[in-house]
């Protein structure tokens, strides 16, 4: 049971399949186990929970106009 975890920030619907879809097919590819044997584990974070150069995320974001 290969599991591939990922964290990111809050992401759509569509972000999260396209991960889970890419990111299983080069498991696939590299590892040669079946698409049915692998687990994606998507951890979302919020921009007020991850750090950068001593400043929240949400505040360089909000910075850039996102």
């Amino acid at each position: 049971m290969p599991v591939i975890e990922i964290t990111i920030t809050n992401s759509s619907e569509e972000t999260k399949r396209a991960l889970i879809e890419r990111l299983t097919a080069d498991a696939i590819e590299i590892t040669q186990i079946p698409a049915s044997e692998f687990f994606v584990l998507i951890h979302e974070l919020e921009r007020e929970n991850i750090g950068r150069a001593g400043r929240t995320c949400a505040d360089i974001m909000a910075e850039m106009g996102r």
